[in-house]
């Protein structure tokens, strides 16, 4: 770590009063209850917070809409992973490169596995948490929401960072984890005290933390349960912020357009994730850089500005860490007529510019193409299936079993280049994660593309074309599709279809 923090405690049973065991005593629905955000998700209401309070680890993050671009996510230092890893500013130069780096199996229900063999200190490449054991063990970790233990986390401390759930085989040999934060210390580390929220059942109790650096918390392993990184600054807060961006899927010529504005912080940023996926409506994730590239500050005001102007609700907001809150507040962008158009938030202050991009009717029509011609074509094949006798159907189940499943005896096409863009566009930040475990990718493939392109969509489309050359006459859209079923979304699905009825 390049930075230390408060010397370690002897234990729990050092710190202050308001530091030992917080009692859950209050309703959880306290926690939704400090604040009232602008553009609230009206899909998550008190009459659906039975829902919400399902457990995160029983929740996938493979939603229709999610990726997202995810993150995180994406995944996005950026790793597009289904969490959102921002690379380091110009104040916070990452210390963690020397780390052993680890990609773990996903399991169901957003949960994470990895075998380390020997001892040492390994990082995840998906999420950042930095594990050290002294002997080979098992670990599984899923991320969780911090709207469900706000009422634990009590002022003056504050939310530093993702909240994960970690479990060990042999938890004696996990001796300490490194979580990562979503601040920017610059030059003012020397007066932030970080700690963690340790839960434990229906309580919690705020642990010292070993160490800190410009990307990481230390903590020593006491027991193993849901833990995440608390922070206690006497000067304004600063963030490393994403902006993300979601897309209204209806019949209507206009554009719609919710607008988030997050922090750095995973477990924010999958509540976002889940709030469009719970909404009444249909969203697509637009796959624009999430990066902003000035710092967001709490209290500091911002406006969201569109050229060719545009109906924009509210023109301005507040920022704030919205990471306890279970309404996340969002900007609404409305426009008539679909043109392309640029966004930038400026913060007021100064007038600068933290994040800017430009959208085109490219970035989500492909969604809609694609979900016309599913239509038409099952029609057609609705239209042909009743002009067929039985014995018709039997001849030509027989014929496609005998050509490989293709129709009137030709072979199918292998995916062209203008196809594999459509499909690379329309992954999220998990595309390197479903990479390796679907298409058997290797990790150093990777970062082989991400070491010669710099442009994320570009990184992908290689990726595809490399899995298409290595199928050589099976690289079709229907292997494609055999392959990614059971991980990717349902946009790339619903796309390989439109392109196999296609043929």
């Amino acid at each position: 770590m390049s930075r230390r923090g408060q010397e370690p405690d002897s234990g729990a049973e050092s710190l202050s009063s308001d530091e030992k065991e917080v009692a859950a005593s209050g309703a959880e629905e306290e926690g939704s209850a400090e604040e009232h955000p602008v553009g609230e998700d009206g899909s998550e209401n008190s009459s659906s917070s039975s829902s919400e309070e399902e457990s995160d680890a029983e929740e996938s993050d493979g939603g229709r809409s999610d990726e997202e671009q995810e993150e995180k996510e994406p995944l996005p230092r950026c790793n597009e992973s289904g969490v959102n890893c921002l690379p380091p500013c110009e104040h916070c130069r990452n210390a963690n490169d020397q780390k052993e780096q680890v990609t773990p199996r996903r399991l169901a229900g957003g949960q994470h596995v990895v075998q380390l063999d020997a001892e040492g200190t390994y990082q995840c490449s998906l999420t950042g948490l930095i594990f050290e054991v002294t002997e080979a063990v098992k670990i599984t970790y899923s991320l969780l929401s911090w709207s469900k233990y706000a009422n634990l986390v009590k002022k003056p401390w504050i939310v530093g960072g993702p909240l994960f759930d970690v479990r060990c085989d042999a938890s004696r040999a996990l001796t300490s984890i490194q979580f990562p934060h979503s601040l920017c210390l610059g030059d003012h580390g020397a007066g932030m005290a970080f700690k963690v929220l340790h839960i434990k059942g229906e309580g919690a109790a705020i642990e010292p933390s070993a160490d800190y650096s410009a990307s990481h918390v230390k903590w020593l392993v006491s027991s193993l349960s849901p833990v995440g990184p608390l922070i206690q600054s006497q000067e304004p807060v600063q963030y490393h912020g994403a902006v993300i961006l979601y897309k209204v899927v209806d019949q209507h010529p206009s554009l719609s357009f919710r607008v988030y504005v997050a922090t750095n912080n995973d477990s924010f940023i999958k509540d976002i994730s889940r709030a469009v996926k719970h909404s009444n409506k249909k969203f697509i994730r637009i796959d624009k850089p999430p990066v902003c590239q000035k710092l967001l500050q709490n209290g500091k005001r911002y406006r969201l500005v569109c050229e060719p102007e545009a109906e924009i609700t509210p023109e301005e907001i507040e920022f704030v860490d919205g990471s306890l809150l279970k309404l996340k507040s969002y900007i609404e962008v409305y426009l008539e007529k679909p043109d392309d158009f640029t966004l930038s938030l400026v913060e007021l202050e100064s007038e600068a510019t933290v994040w800017k991009a430009k959208l085109r009717e490219s970035d989500w029509i492909h969604y809609d193409q694609n979900k016309n011609e599913q239509k038409r074509s099952a029609a057609g094949v609705k239209k042909r299936k009743t002009a067929l006798s039985i014995s018709e159907e039997e001849e030509l189940c027989s014929k496609k079993q005998k050509t490989g499943n293709t129709e009137d005896g030709i072979e199918p096409k292998t995916l062209t280049d203008r196809q594999l863009m459509v499909i690379a566009k329309l992954f999220g930040r998990q595309w390197r994660e479903i990479a390796i475990e679907c298409l058997q990718m290797e990790m150093k493939d990777i970062e082989q593309i991400q070491a010669r392109e710099e442009e994320v969509n570009m990184q992908k489309f290689l990726l595809l074309s490399k899995w298409r050359d290595r199928e050589k006459s099976n690289g079709t859209a229907e292997a494609l599709y055999r392959s990614l079923h059971e991980k990717a979304p349902y946009e790339i699905l619903q796309a390989l279809q439109g392109f196999s009825e296609g043929c």
